[in-house]
């Protein structure tokens, strides 16, 4: 069995196996006594009473045959046989994985079951507005979800919407969305393939399909989306959405062009032949309408998967580049680590399941080994690691520990430039106010004469220090208050 394959079993709450292969001599049945040599399977740990002979959380043994392809999972407690858990393909394994791992709600789940099981490749689309030019760890989650669809086989649809993004989504919104300009619009989408492809594929030998929907909008006659889509929907149904309900209560503008808006992203899983509809939990209005608009086109109803909001660093909010309390996917290792850092303690097991390759029984005993200090690190170190690599994830934990925890600063900290004349008669003062971290040379003398300055690792309290008795060389560090960190350049 492969690694995968078996986080795979871990993750969705099966028992773990020790050994991929385990030989039982004879027919077990509920009750058998093993002889010694099947005691001696290796202990693990036993997740959940799925039989009412066996309390959760007591030691048990678990183990697995294999026949043909099919895996089949027994439990043994005390040497006694508990008979069998069930019995998995490694085909099902995934398929539940898929459907379960991050995932809030599938509609309809026994349909999509019996769609990954046909073997068929599915077509999965996701729509992405391009609002803002970056793509950040939210977006990442259902990004995330639409690779594990790629990487079974599936074809992936990413719709950038660089006609809907002109209207906006009123998704979440209480007051409409500012309308982008064309031109804004258009630097955006440029970067949008670069990014997602830190985490889609669209070079393999199963590429992601990428559309623009300005492909079919731009040319579409009014009549035929009036007659085909629009007349599918009433006024009624609409005002159903939370969003609208809640600004009709507050007596705050709907524009007409929202009131498309689910539409147009309809229209959108009809034009690309969606089988399935991918997107957060609180997109679960406009995903539904797709369903309700396909049948118009002669085809079957899109099934939908929602997977979790991410909330930002503030820890409140959904994530958003609007918002500040956002990661991106291309923000530097050092910043990225750094971020990751400040989130609150209560979302670091959240970002550790959203975020991050780890399966669920890894997080936990993390959680359990860690302090919460160290636990940030891990997840940190985790997420930098998947957008930058391994040696950029070490890189940025050794230069944040050494500014935050051993105080010192790190090889690449920006230079603070020393004239000759500054070095001769400057005071400790204006070097620090040459910093450009103060805004007057009274607040660089409060920051000295408060112990906020270090210069080659010693604290100067004296602002009118001169700068000569410093014996300053290239490469001495200097600290300015808690996070600011430069190296001598002479």
């Amino acid at each position: 069995m492969s690694s995968r394959r078996f986080r795979n079993l871990v993750d969705n709450g099966i028992f773990v196996i020790l050994r991929p292969r385990i030989a039982i001599r004879g027919k077990l049945s509920r009750g058998t006594v093993l002889d010694p040599i099947e005691e001696s399977m290796l202990p693990c740990r036993y997740f959940g009473s799925m039989d009412p002979c066996l309390p959760a959380g007591r030691p048990a043994f678990a183990g697995m045959t294999e026949k043909a392809s099919m895996r089949e999972i027994f439990i043994i407690h005390q040497a006694r046989f508990y008979g069998t858990i069930g019995i998995m393909s490694d085909n099902e394994i995934e398929i539940k994985n898929l459907l379960e791992r991050n995932v809030e709600e599938v509609i309809d789940r026994a349909h999509l079951e019996s769609a990954l099981r046909s073997g068929k490749p599915l077509r999965v689309k996701l729509g992405i507005d391009p609002t803002s030019p970056d793509l950040h760890l939210g977006h990442a989650v259902v990004l995330r979800k639409l690779k594990e669809f790629q990487d079974l086989g599936h074809q992936i649809v990413l719709i950038i919407g660089d006609f809907t993004a002109r209207i906006g989504d009123p998704t979440g919104r209480t007051i409409e969305r500012k309308p982008l300009k064309p031109n804004e619009v258009e630097k955006n989408t440029k970067r949008f393939k670069e990014q997602a492809s830190r985490i889609i594929s669209f070079s393999s030998k199963n590429p992601a399909e990428i559309r623009y929907n300005s492909e079919w909008y731009k040319g579409m006659m009014l009549e035929k989306f009036m007659y085909e889509v629009m007349s599918l929907f009433s006024v009624q149904n609409l005002l159903t959405r939370e969003d609208f309900k809640k600004r009709l209560e507050e007596g705050a503008s709907i524009q007409l062009k929202e009131f498309i808006y689910p539409l147009l992203q309809a229209y959108d899983s009809a034009e690309v032949k969606a089988d399935v509809e991918i997107g957060g939990t609180d997109q679960i209005f406009n995903l539904l309408k797709g369903r309700q608009v396909q049948p118009q086109f002669k085809q079957t109803e899109q099934d939908v998967l929602t997977v979790p909001l991410l909330e930002g660093l503030d820890g409140v909010r959904k994530m958003s580049k609007s918002l500040g309390n956002y990661i991106g996917l291309e923000d530097e290792p050092g910043d990225m680590f750094g971020k990751v850092m400040s989130l609150p303690d209560t979302l670091v097991e959240k970002y550790f399941m959203l975020c991050t390759n780890l399966n669920g029984v890894e997080i936990k005993e993390l959680t359990k080994e860690l302090g919460p200090r160290d636990l940030k690190a891990r997840l940190g170190f985790e997420i930098v690691k998947l957008y930058h690599g391994e040696k950029a994830a070490r890189e940025a934990q050794e230069n944040f520990d050494k500014m935050f925890s051993k105080k010192e600063a790190p090889e690449d900290a920006p230079p603070l430039l020393v004239s000759p004349e500054m070095l001769t008669t400057g005071t400790v003062a204006t070097l620090v106010n040459s910093s450009g971290v103060v805004k007057s040379n009274s607040e660089a003398r409060r920051l000295i004469e408060q112990g906020a300055v270090e210069i080659g690792g010693k604290v100067i309290k004296d602002p009118n220090l001169q700068s000569e008795k410093l014996g300053l060389k290239d490469g001495d560090p200097v600290k300015i208050g808690k996070k600011h960190f430069f190296r001598i350049k002479i």
